[in-house]
């Protein structure tokens, strides 16, 4: 069988987290040439390590900080200096900070908003012309069903204007990359145990009210969620533009 993203120059953000090391071993793995990075620089190239040793190709820049909108400019240089071109951007990187919104600082707003939309604004704008010149490219934005829906022990008043702004703004991108050949759709996972959030999933007082929320009554799986961008990626989805694909467990279908 032909692997679905053979030689296609792949952009993930935030390859060292739970998701994003996922994300880039399935994209390797369906022959993507993956250009990886992350903040934190073991777990990167601790993802760098397992993508060769499955035998397939990565790169990554790390310590690689997006809120810089430098940073973002050397992630796309790199990708470009190693294969010159790129035709799917990941944005999967990100961090929210939660309070509920009587005493949440406004402080804590802001690095919230920072470090979940300005980091896919800065790369997804350093990456556009080279988009627009490799043609029929994929952009890939994370949302969450937080975007959409709130949930009751969740204080993520800053998450889900983070969020619900990711959504918004992917569809504006994908009317202007249109015309250019630019794909831009976004995924939104419902609760996902990664290392973020097993300790909360541990916690019946937590989880028995999100849980409550599903349909299907368990935290989804990385590998739950990274085949659809895979999916998006793809030139199966050749006809997919400003869409959205719910990977909640059916949390916002009710």
């Amino acid at each position: 069988m032909s692997k679905r993203l053979a030689g296609k120059v792949c952009v993930i953000t935030g390859t060292g987290g739970t998701m994003g090391h996922c994300a880039a071993r399935f994209f390797a793995s369906e022959g993507a040439l993956v250009v990886g990075c992350d903040i934190d620089a073991a777990s990167a190239a601790a993802t760098v390590s397992a993508v060769q040793a499955d035998g397939n190709d990565m790169i990554s820049l790390h310590p690689c900080d997006l809120t810089d909108a430098q940073n973002a400019r050397a992630l796309v240089a790199a990708a470009i200096e190693r294969h010159g071109r790129i035709d799917v951007l990941y944005n999967n990187c990100g961090m929210a900070y939660f309070e509920w919104f009587p005493v949440m600082p406004h402080e804590l707003f802001k690095k919230t908003i920072s470090e979940e939309l300005d980091v896919y604004f800065h790369v997804t704008q350093a990456a556009w012309p080279h988009l627009i010149a490799a043609a029929g490219t994929s952009v890939i934005n994370v949302a969450s069903a937080s975007g959409k829906i709130p949930f009751k022990v969740l204080p993520a008043a800053a998450h889900m204007a983070a969020k619900g702004a990711v959504l918004a703004w992917s569809r504006q991108l994908a009317m202007e990359g249109g015309p250019h050949g630019i794909r831009v759709n976004t995924i939104s996972p419902g609760i996902v145990e990664t290392n973020q959030t097993r300790k909360f999933i541990s916690d019946p007082a937590w989880w028995g009210p999100m849980r409550d929320r599903l349909m299907i009554e368990r935290p989804g799986q990385p590998e739950d969620i990274v085949p659809a961008a895979v999916y998006l990626a793809s030139d199966e989805s050749r006809w997919v533009t400003g869409a959205d694909i719910a990977i909640d467990g059916g949390a916002s279908a009710w």
